[in-house]
Order: C-alpha cells, then structure tokens, then sequence
C-alpha cells in the first residue's frame, strides 16, 4: 500500500513574515564616493576626536591611511563595493592580515589597535557600512558607545531615558541600544531616521544566523515607538503578524504542479471564502490542495484532470485512513470523513455552479466520493458526543480537587516570595518546615549596563534546587485566576483573553431597582454579544485580578491581543489576562501559556484518569463542566445555551453529561412530585387478584401466528374470535391453534419448575421464600423480578443486585442460569442454539439438560 508521505521544502512561517528579501537590499554611506585626502581631513571634526593634548591623533590617521590604502586595491565604483568585494564584511580574518603584513617592528598588538581605533573612525564617518555579520564578529566592547555619542547623540539620549521610564534594567536597556547602534551603523540612516524595515531586517539576519532573536530587538521597537520614530501603539509582533492571507498564497504553500487545478481551487475559494470564517477557511484550503489534489499528484503525477481513474481513489481512500508523522509512525485519521464530505462539495458545487455559469462546466465531472461514503457521518457525531460525555463524568468529580489545589499553591506561593523578599541575600529562612537560602543571579549583582532583571531567588538548603520566586508566584496566581473564571463562566478560551475592565457593568432591575453586576462577553465564535450574571464567586476573582494589575500600574494597561483564529490584532484595552513580558512590557496571557498552567497545576494534585495517566483538562473541559453542573443543579436548558451563547439547544445538549445517580435522583424527584399532585388511592399496592389478571393478559396475548402487542386493560379481537375461525381446517389455523394450546402448557410447567427449583436454592444457601410468583423476595438477595416481565437478554433487567454485598456468588450464579434458561425458552430467543427434537419430545426437564451446558 502506497504511504502517503509528501516531502515539502520547508515554508515560511504563517503566521509571522520573515523579510529575508531585505537582507540583500544595497548600501552605501554617505561618504561612499569621497575622495581619500578628503576622508582623512574629516577625522579631526569627529566628536571623540582626541584633544591636542593627549595622545592618540597619529596613531588613528595611520590607521585609517592603511585600510583605505588597502581597500583602493580592491576591485569596485566607491569604498562600499571595494569592501564588500574584498571580504572584509564576512568577519575580522583581513584584520589579522594587516597585521601580519606590517613591516613596522612595534608588534602586532600595536598594529592591531591603530586599525581597530581607526576603522571606529571610518564608521562614525559613514566612509563604510558593515554587515551584522561584520559587526558579531568585531566584538568591539567600547565600539557602540562611542557611535552613540558621535550619530544621533540627542536621540540615543531620549531612548535611554524611554527604557528607564518603562522600568527596564541595565541589561535590558543596554541590548536595545547596542542594536539600534548596529541599525545605524548597517543602514547608514540617523536614529530618527529608522524605519520598520530596518528592524525587519535585523531580525531577518538573527533568525538566518542564529535561529531565533535577541532579547534586544522588541525593546528596541517599543522604545523608537516611545520616541515618536515608529507608529505609536505598535509592537513588533503585531507589526509582523501577516493577518488573513490571500487564497492564492494559502494555496501556494501546497505546491500543486498542475496550474488548471491550482487556479480552479483558487476561483473555486474565492467563492466559497465570503461564507466562512477564516480558521475553518483555512482548514478547507488545507483539505481540497493537501489532503486531496497534492496527495493525488504526488502518487498520480499522470492524473491531470479532476475526473479521476477508478484505481486512483481507491488508492486516495485507502490512504486518508491514515496520517503519516514526519517520523513515519502512523495514527488513524480523526477527520476522514469530514474530508470526503468536503471534496464531495467540491465537486457538487462545481456540478450546479456549471448549469448557470458556462464557465464552470468543463470541471463539472462526477464526483469520487459517493453519498455512501459518508454515511457515517452520524454515528460519528455520536462517538464523539459520547466520548465527551464520559470526559466529564472523568472530569467533574476531581473539579474541586484541581480548585483546592490552585488556591492552595497560590498562597503558599505567595506567603514563600514574602518571606524571602523580606530576607536579605545569603540568609537563611524557613517556610513550611523546609529550610531556604535567598541568593541572587550573577547578572543581578553586576552593575551598570551589565544588571539582570530584579527577581527573588532562593535555593533550597537540602536539594540545592534554584527558584525563581517572582516568576513561580506569578504562573500560580494566573493558573488560580484562569481555573476560577472557567469554572464560574464557562467561557470559551478566546472570550477569556478578551475579557477587559471594560466589561464588568452593572443593570439595575425595574421592580425593585437591584443593582446586579454583569460580565459582558465580546463576540467570538458565534459572533454574538452576550451578558452573565456575575456571582459573588466571580466578583471576588476578578476583583483580586484587578487589584493585583493595579498594584503595579496604577491602571490596567492598554494592550493589544492577537486572534489567532481570524488572523487579526485587536485595538488596545484594558485586558484582565495580561503578564508582563521581560519584567516591562505587558501582553495578553496566549492560549499556549493558559493550557501551560492548567499542567503544571494538575501535576500537583496527582490526579489519574481511568487508565492510571495522568488527567488532563482543557479549557474548554470548564465549559462543559459548567454547564452539566448548571443543569443538573435545576437550570433550565434554553437559559444554559443563552449563557453559553449557543443558538441551538441541540448543541447545548451535546455538551451536558448525565451522570447515573443524577437520572435517578431526578426521575424519582419528578415521580414523587407527579404522585403529590394525585389522589393516594391511585398508588396503592396491587392485590393478588390484581397480578393474577395482568399475568394473565400476556398469557392471552399470544394467538393465531403470533403477538397480538394490545395494551394491557384492552380488548383483543382475536380472543373472541369465532372458534371456526380458528380451526377451519387450513394448515395455517390448525398451527396457530396448537401453538396456543403448547404455549400456555408450557408457561405453567416453567413457572412451577422455577417456584420449586428456586426454593430448593434458597434454603440450600440458608434462606427461605417469603413469597414467590411475579415478584419474589429474599433476604439476603432482595427482589427477584419475575423472568416473563421482559424479553430482554439483558440479566439486569431480571434480577435486582443483592442489597448485601456478602450475599452468596454461587446461589446466584444458578439463580440466573434457571431464569435465563427458561425466559429464552419460552420466548424464543436462543431456540436456534439448541438441538432440533420433534413436536412433542420435547419437556421442560429436557429443556433444563439441553440449555445448562450452553449457559455454563
């Protein structure tokens, strides 16, 4: 069987674009076409130019002489063409050429010095614009602050004040401005004069080089954003963040070969896209180019039409059972009949879109997925529904346990940070019967432009374990706040984030002029507006929520969220769900960091599932949850969808789990009821007379050829039949006639059989009989419902479980074996597993022999 591996190149990042095409934008300084005599007249007017008194002047004019000397060797129209064509801009190697090359004998240390103060020259001057390549590998430490003071002095001054200002530490401030100096250098443009693109650009070579970006590079961002260089109320990551893609380039990541199919695929969604939201957008484009056509072309590169061979979706089939890991293991596909269901669409559309658009109908060909394919598209949903149902009924009973256990670790957490904040460093302090010693990271203790960020470490005296307080404290706060408001709300993940100080209002009642708090829920997956009563349990969180924002603030920020469902980023508010980043800069808490804490919170509590793994809950377990508790509590289903913002009451239903003792504690609510509001005489017990004429009706209602179905308490046409009519001499008659008459024989003798067989048992296991016909009662079994009530295989439904737990196995193991064999037999359930005997021959001892050992 083919495998249904495609092999891609690796594509860009959806989600973030990468501008590698910036990186090879040409450069040149402002002194690229300078004469050389020119250049060196301009190095006195330099602002770190030495004073006549000090040394210093010769030893940078030799210098610079030197590497302009040498750069004029070099092929090239000005001195940007002649060093990049000389490799000087790929590392430092021409450096230690210079060196080895001087005939001077005042050693290479002084060589090397000369060239490096004079090439610091040549770059305040612009005569050159190095590489970020160049610029890693000069490593010059005192290089960038010299820069700063000669290039935009007055606006590196301004960035650094911004940086204090957002409360950035020494390291921090000091890896924004070395970047923004090594912008300058490599662009040739003033500070002001900066651009988004020169930032792309840098971090486009930082992820080339090195695979990921400095921490300097979103500082550097905010703090030009502080200054009034780059648009106001941007981040770089809502800067990069590309939105909603064309479909063409949705398409194009799939890489179809065959250009007909890819511009229809592309027509074809940009038809289908108005109607749909962006995310399920997104996973139609992946399903119609990747999972159908791109799957089709790589095993049928001959295929060139969508009306395809017989053989080529048997074998497309065959393959979308599976998914195929980039490891080559395999797991079954989820989602295979949702794919048949979406190409099958595609080609019906093409189908009708052709009988009133021409220009549709050359693609108008039978579909490869038949209705059938898809008809368990049903069944499914209800895997799926169940499935979820019995997640809650895992979930729910350990829902307070995972809410003790968040309350529980926030506070230890927070009473440890206030005993080791209140501890000098390198003291020793005790929290909870463990000893712990406050120390400080390396960074921290340095000074200047070399301070790490502020934070509580302690060591534990024992283990010799480092934590980081300030930030454990944080993460079991937030996982405390997410887990109260999901339990409270029933929210979905999206409508958390977004929730901001704006949406807490207030409603007064008209009658008695109450004043209720409401939580207002911005639209998300529905779209629609929606408002939750906020009960003291909620008021309570959010307030602690906004006190702790507020602590540190003043006011809660305003901060943009990114949607990445819809690809979009939302205006700034005052978010509630909001961290800072780096110990400054504020974002909302992602999906990832919610699902993150939720872990990290369970792994404390040790909570197992049913197969001994460890439990695991998702957001949106919260919402399921919280609806089953609603509605078992009394809530009225419709007013559960309204809050759970659903339209249908059929969605709501899917998510509510009924649990066992909450049917029965229910329906026995609902009877105890409906027999209050009934005269009591209606519920008396049944006399013996009374089941003696109920037994009877079943024993009448088989007639003729076979069951009559009448209701009890009714009259049945073929009970007073004319007895001519019955036995008219047809074959037919004469059959019906004597299967009546073998019937009712053999009901007595079974009932009889079962009295004595069954009384023999019990006083064989050390109990008596008190009464046994319909019901029988025991004392150690209990009820004993009568076998015929039910045709049933089920044995639940002939037998009560024993009221004591210690009652005898063996005693009923027999018990069941007579009730069953002689309910089969009567009924007729398993006649075709025993051996055929002639009309007659057979009796109820022989029935028992026959049936015994099937059963055992």
């Amino acid at each position: 069987m083919a495998v249904d591996i495609r092999t891609r190149t690796p594509r860009r990042n959806a989600t973030f674009a990468d501008h590698r095409e910036l990186q090879h934008r040409k450069r040149t300084g402002s002194a690229d076409r300078m004469p050389m005599q020119k250049i060196m007249n301009l190095l006195p007017t330099l602002p770190f130019w030495p004073e006549p008194t000090h040394g210093g002047r010769g030893t940078r004019l030799r210098g610079a002489t030197r590497i302009l000397s040498w750069l004029q060797t070099m092929p090239g129209d000005g001195w940007q063409d002649r060093w990049q064509n000389s490799g000087a801009d790929y590392g430092t190697e021409w450096i230690d050429q210079l060196v080895a090359d001087d005939p001077r004998p005042c050693g290479p240390q002084h060589v090397r010095d000369e060239l490096r103060t004079a090439l610091t020259c040549l770059l305040a001057l612009r005569v050159i614009l190095p590489s970020y390549t160049f610029l890693t590998a000069y490593g010059a430490v005192n290089l960038f602050k010299i820069i700063r003071s000669a290039v935009s002095p007055e606006a590196f001054a301004r960035v650094e004040q911004a940086g204090l200002r957002r409360g950035m530490e020494g390291r921090q401030l000091a890896e924004a401005l070395t970047l923004l100096t090594k912008v300058v250098l490599h662009t040739g443009k003033d500070l002001p004069d900066l651009t988004p693109d020169d930032l792309f650009e840098v971090r486009a070579w930082q992820l080339g080089h090195a695979g990921r970006m400095t921490q300097g590079v979103h500082g550097a961002w905010e703090l030009l954003v502080d200054i009034g260089v780059l648009p106001e109320r941007t981040t770089m990551r809502s800067a990069l963040r590309q939105g909603q893609r064309p479909t063409a380039e949705l398409v194009d990541r799939y890489q179809i070969k065959n250009k007909p199919i890819r511009d229809l695929l592309i027509r074809y969604l940009d038809e289908r896209r108005p109607g749909m939201d962006y995310s399920s957008f997104r996973t139609f484009v992946c399903t119609l180019a990747s999972t159908f056509w791109a799957d089709i072309e790589q095993h049928n590169p001959e295929v060139r039409s969508l009306d395809l061979p017989e053989d080529v979706v048997v074998a497309w089939k065959e393959r979308l059972h599976h998914v195929v890991k980039a490891d080559g293991s395999k797991r079954v596909r989820k989602s295979r009949l949702a794919v048949l269901t979406h190409v099958r669409s595609f080609y019906l559309d093409l189908q009708e879109w052709a009988l009133e658009d021409p220009s549709w109908a050359p693609w108008a060909v039978p579909s490869p997925v038949r209705k059938g394919d898809t008809d368990g598209m049903a069944k499914e949903r209800r895997a799926t529904t169940a499935e979820m149902h019995q997640r809650i009924r895992d979930r729910l009973p350990h829902l307070q346990a995972l809410v003790e256990a968040a309350e529980r670790h926030r506070q230890d957490q927070a009473d440890l940070l206030a005993k080791a904040t209140a501890t000098e460093v390198g003291d020793t302090f005790d929290h909870d019967a463990t000893l712990y010693r406050r120390i400080v990271y390396k960074s921290f203790a340095r000074g200047g432009t070399q301070r790490g960020r502020p934070t509580i470490l302690v060591q534990h005296r024992v283990t010799g374990e480092q934590t980081d307080l300030t930030q454990a404290e944080d993460e079991a706060f937030w996982a405390w706040a997410i887990i109260e408001v999901l339990r409270h709300t029933g929210v979905r993940i999206e409508e958390l984030l977004e929730i901001t100080h704006l949406a807490l209002i207030s409603y007064k009642l008209p009658g008695t002029g109450e004043i209720v708090p409401l939580l207002q829920i911005v639209p998300s997956k529905s779209n629609e507006e929606r408002l939750l009563l906020v009960t003291p349990e909620l008021a309570s969180s959010l307030a602690t929520v906004i006190a702790r924002i507020r602590a540190i603030h003043g006011t809660v920020p305003l901060v943009s969220r990114y949607d990445g469902q819809e690809a979009v980023t939302g205006p700034p508010l005052p978010h509630l769900f909001q961290r800072a980043q780096g110990g400054w800069r504020q974002e909302v808490i992602s999906p990832r960091v919610v699902q993150k804490l939720l872990n990290h919170t369970l792994q404390r509590t040790g909570l197992l599932d049913r197969a001994g793994q460890p439990l695991r809950f998702t957001p949106h377990d919260f919402r399921r949850m919280f609806v089953t508790d609603a509605v078992t509590g009394g809530l009225p289903v419709h007013i559960a969808a309204r809050l759970l913002g659903h339209k249908n009451l059929t969605t709501t239903q899917a998510y509510l789990a009924v649990f066992q003792d909450d049917l029965i504690r229910t329906y026995r609510a609902f009877v105890d009821e409906r027999r209050a509001m009934r005269p009591t005489t209606e519920y008396r017990e049944p006399t013996q007379e009374e089941w003696r004429e109920f037994q009877q009706h079943f024993e009448l209602r088989k007639v003729e050829l076979g069951t009559c179905g009448r209701p009890y308490g009714t009259p049945c046409n073929h009970e007073h039949a004319c007895f001519s009519e019955l036995t008219c001499g047809s074959s037919r008659s004469e059959v019906g006639l004597a299967s009546v008459s073998t019937d009712l024989v053999l009901r007595h003798e079974v009932l009889e059989l079962i009295s004595n067989d069954c009384s023999k048992l019990f006083a064989e296991f050390g109990g008596d009989v008190v009464e046994f016909g319909i019901v029988g009662v025991h004392p150690i079994l209990g009820e004993l419902e009568h076998p015929f009530a039910s045709e049933s295989l089920d044995t639940d439904q002939h037998i009560y479980r024993p009221v004591d737990a210690l009652a005898p196995r063996p005693l009923l193991v027999e018990l069941l074996k007579l009730v069953v064999c002689a309910s089969h037999h009567v009924f007729g359930s398993f006649a075709h597993q025993f051996d055929p005997v002639q009309e007659g021959e057979v009796g109820v001892p022989a029935f028992f022999e026959q049936a015994r050992p099937f059963l055992s």
